[in-house]
């Protein structure tokens, strides 16, 4: 579960030159998205000595597979607090390795949704990503039928979604938008 968020947007890192203004807010939390095998554990470092704790979306590190093998890496070698993925290999090992499971979900009908309910049953993660995050319905649902934290993503581009997606019931929103993360 994320803890000690007194902030309702986590910011998300898809540009190298975030990483200051990331730093800069608020959050607890620091997102790493689209990074390079070469630059996470450097990354990971800078941003744990900053007193934030690093959310890293596992599928999305360039020359690294998703998979078991660089689910273990992640955890052994970068050590990151947390790990978001797709992928449910991915997540029990990082529950193994007693980090924040995150589970992304991109929500494209109902067939994703009820396949999404089966596997969150089976890892158990700490918190669950809605794909768009701009769907209220949607993540009222999933708050409510999972019991599981829900973060939504994706797609929210103004305060007015943020706090439509935190009054759905959303514990918190991630976004790349840098005007949002105050």
């Amino acid at each position: 579960m994320l803890e000690g968020i007194d902030t309702k947007v986590l910011p998300a890192i898809r540009n190298l030159k975030d990483i200051d203004k990331a730093l800069k807010t608020n959050s607890p939390y620091v997102i790493l998205l689209n990074t390079h095998i070469g630059q996470i554990k450097s990354l990971v470092k800078t941003i744990q000595r900053s007193d934030k704790k690093v959310l890293m979306h596992a599928d999305l590190v360039q020359g690294l597979k998703s998979d078991e093998y660089a689910a273990q890496f992640l955890c052994q070698d970068i050590k990151p607090d947390g790990l978001i993925s797709t992928r449910k290999s991915v997540l029990l090992t990082a529950k193994k390795a007693n980090l924040i499971t995150i589970q992304r979900l991109f929500l494209l009908d109902s067939i994703a949704l009820e396949s999404s309910y089966q596997m969150m049953k089976t890892i158990n993660p700490d918190c669950v990503e809605i794909l768009p995050g701009i769907i209220p319905h949607i993540i009222s649902e999933v708050s409510r039928e999972t019991k599981i934290p829900v973060i939504a993503g994706g797609l929210i581009r103004s305060k007015e979604e943020v706090q439509a997606a935190c009054n759905a019931g959303a514990t918190a929103v991630t976004t790349s938008n840098r005007e949002l993360w105050e």
